[in-house]
């Protein structure tokens, strides 16, 4: 993903021949195998299109709208990917249930206190704002960051949690899936320009997002916690 994200192409496919070598070798393996062959393919097909706009003379914001409406073409992947393998689809869609107990490593606390404090503690990403004199700026990006917010969080929790996540944890440990589908999370922020080391760190919030999702057995409120990160992100000037 590294290397597509950086272009390199021909290198960046050689890893997709080496799957399809243990997909064809190793039957026991193949449904995961199956997983990340179709999640690359996806990805090279998201970075060409991604590229193919970049080039184009049109505004920045929307080459970044387009390259993360583009995340259809990883998910489109993950699809294919299961539909082969004849595997059911799981995107973690039912609704919370708001009279469970989170269970914690020292103690438990029900389901609105979990998410209230979660939903509060996302939300200090605006505090940078209460120092910017200048309002005009936030309201000139306002339907920008919606718009950006509403399509990343959902196509991003969509990819990750909802269809990797719960698609690797049929055949992996919890703890595995959750790494793995985190840092891809985190990485693949890299072709939108983010450095790999504020990359990685975005992993801690796909953590958050897959602990959300485990706890709650639910998308949606990691859909919410993303989608107020973004707009966070948006209005500071983090992501342009």
């Amino acid at each position: 993903m590294i290397l597509l994200s950086y272009r390199l192409f021909v290198w960046g496919l050689l890893p997709i021949v080496f799957l399809l070598f243990i997909y064809a070798l190793i039957p026991k393996y193949r449904s995961t195998v199956s997983l990340f062959m179709f999640f690359l393919l996806g990805t090279f097909l998201f970075q060409v299109v991604t590229d193919y706009f970049n080039d184009r003379d049109i505004p920045n914001m929307m080459k970044i709208i387009i390259n993360r409406s583009s995340l259809l073409f990883i998910i489109g992947g993950l699809l294919l990917s299961l539909l082969l393998s004849k595997q059911k689809v799981i995107f973690f869609a039912e609704l919370p249930d708001w009279q469970k107990r989170i269970v914690l490593p020292f103690h438990t606390i029900k389901l609105p206190y979990f998410l209230f404090f979660g939903l509060m503690g996302s939300t200090t990403i605006f505090i940078p704002l209460m120092f910017i004199e200048d309002l005009s700026y936030i309201k000139s990006i306002v339907i920008y960051g919606i718009l950006f917010s509403i399509i990343n969080a959902l196509l991003e929790e969509l990819l990750w949690r909802g269809l990797m996540l719960s698609s690797l944890k049929r055949s992996v440990s919890t703890l595995y899936a959750v790494l793995i589908t985190s840092i891809g999370f985190g990485l693949l922020h890299l072709s939108i320009g983010i450095p790999v080391i504020m990359s990685l760190l975005f992993s801690l919030g796909g953590l958050f997002y897959s602990f959300v999702v485990i706890k709650t057995k639910s998308i949606y409120p990691a859909i919410v916690f993303h989608f107020i990160i973004n707009l966070g992100m948006v209005s500071n000037g983090w992501i342009f």
